[in-house]
Parts: structure tokens; sequence; C-alpha cells
């Protein structure tokens, strides 16, 4: 007797499940989501300023709140993920850069 798994491989279900297993190892761990994400690194600007910038302004960073302002469009979103990006860049902002420490 043969069982035909019309849209569901073996692999594409092992992926499926990997995948879900690590989204909930991260919830339940801190310790594994900071190994999840990756890290911010700063960088020297690619090009210009573009001609509309996009500012983000953190309005409550304990629910998630981030106001995008464009141009004359100011939108408020909940999204905890981009806060907390933005506040570690933010922390990392205040620290000298390497090879610049003690210099005046």
């Amino acid at each position: 007797m043969t069982f035909e798994m019309n849209s569901l491989s073996r692999r594409s279900f092992l992926k499926t499940a990997g995948v879900a297993t690590g989204v909930a190892a991260a919830s339940a761990s801190p310790a594994v989501a900071a190994a999840i994400e990756p890290a911010t690194v700063e960088t020297t600007p690619s090009g210009g300023v573009p001609r509309e910038a996009v500012i983000a302004i953190v309005r409550d960073a304990s629910l998630g709140e981030v106001t995008l302002l464009s141009g004359t469009t100011e939108k408020t979103y909940k999204d905890r993920w981009l806060v907390k990006r933005l506040l570690k860049a933010e922390q990392q902002n205040h620290r000298p850069a390497r090879g610049t420490e003690g210099m005046a």
C-alpha cells in the first residue's frame, strides 16, 4: 500500500516543522531569540540623503509603538520587533567608534 502526498513533501514538512520549532524556542527563551536576531552593524552611508527621508519616532517602547514620518504623512504602528531594533541601534549610537576612544 502506498500513500500519495499531494502538495506536501517530506522535505517541506520537515522545513516547516523546523521553522515552527525555532519560533517556539525564540518566543520561550530570550537568550535563544538574541542568538537568532542579527546584530546591528554600523556602516558608512551608501549614498546621499534621499529626497524624502523617513523618520521613526518611538512613542511607547513598552507597547511597541513607533511613528513613521515621510513627507507630509505620519502613521503610527505597533511593531515591538522594530522598536527593539531601533532602541538597540540608538544605544550603540552613543558609544565611541572603534579606535577613537580617548580622542578629543
